[in-house]
């Protein structure tokens, strides 16, 4: 048995999935297994993993795509470690992550369940450094990831205990499948974390349309899932009910988007944002997106924008 099990969720992801691999390879900490769970790609995939020559990767592939959160289950169930690590298949680590990680859960009581770690934020275009992505949140942090997700699935270290104790990831959900699972751990565990960047988290700056199905789907969920506690801040709630109207209004569907907002200007009625948006969104969804997409690549190229935020990649 090995001391920590890596699992690396991947789909269509050839060039870049080899450079994840050698970062986990090049970890000053080497007692580890690497469970790659291949959702059904279609690229190359399959030739990337036989070019690496090394017994401690395990290849599972899906015959049929069936999800993040699937994928993301098989490799903890097929895993061995005492400690469980994912890496996303665009992610690298810097060398001393697992180290690190390691030495804190072996000298940390086992309400610990969970160390988490700064990152750097790199523009996947230039290989530019556009921030560092610094949560700064231990302990017991049920409420805090009541407002908001601040933890990458690859800044993770977790003991196999909690998912004895709170179960797999929700297969139900095809998206936030790490927010809900940080959530629930939260209910049980306390977090610790390590503020110095050790995973390189790239910036790719693609079009949010891409995706929008999957992400619509995943946050209803979510908020339908998580209702009750969200009610807590209904400051937070109706922040999340306008970003799901404007996600509503890029995807054409107008009347839905309204209906929304107004259940964000009930929810909370003194956010100006919340009239402002709604202003935008009359002149249509793309001239929405298109404000967003400025906005992030302003905020982006002056470093200025604050890493206290939501981690929406999938």
């Amino acid at each position: 048995m090995c001391k920590v099990s890596v699992i690396i969720p991947t789909y269509n992801r050839a060039d870049t999935l080899h450079l994840a691999i050698k970062s986990v390879l090049n970890q000053t900490f080497q007692d580890f297994e690497i469970i790659i769970v291949d959702d059904a790609s279609k690229d190359n995939t399959q030739v990337i993993i036989s070019d690496v020559n090394d017994k401690r990767i395990k290849y599972i592939y899906h015959e049929l795509n069936k999800g993040e959160a699937a994928a993301r289950n098989t490799g903890v169930k097929n895993s061995s470690g005492e400690y469980i690590a994912f890496l996303d298949d665009d992610d690298e680590w810097l060398p001393e992550k697992l180290d690190m990680q390691v030495c804190i859960l072996e000298n940390s009581p086992l309400q610990v369940g969970c160390v988490h770690t700064a990152y750097l934020i790199i523009d996947k275009s230039n290989g530019m450094i556009l921030d560092i992505g610094q949560p700064n949140v231990r302990g017991n942090l049920f409420r805090e990831l009541l407002i908001g997700n601040y933890i990458g699935p690859s800044a993770v270290l977790l003991r196999r205990k909690c998912f004895e104790e709170v179960g797999l990831f929700d297969e139900d959900l095809p998206y936030c499948v790490d927010y809900d699972m940080w959530i629930r751990m939260a209910e049980k565990f306390d977090f610790e974390y390590i503020k110095e960047p050790l995973f390189k988290y790239y910036h790719h700056g693609d079009k949010m349309s891409a995706r929008l199905e999957l992400v619509i789907a995943g946050r209803e969920k979510i908020l339908r899932k998580y209702s009750q506690l969200f009610m807590l801040d209904r400051k937070t709630y109706g922040r999340r009910y306008l970003e799901l109207g404007m996600l509503y209004s890029i995807n054409g569907q107008t009347k839905k988007a309204m209906n929304t907002y107004l259940r964000a200007i009930k929810l909370y009625p003194f956010a100006t944002k919340h009239y402002l948006v709604i202003a935008i969104s009359l002149f249509g969804g793309d001239l929405l997106e298109k404000i967003i997409e400025i906005k992030g690549k302003v905020v982006w190229s002056f470093g200025k924008r604050k890493i206290y935020r939501s981690i929406d990649k999938q």
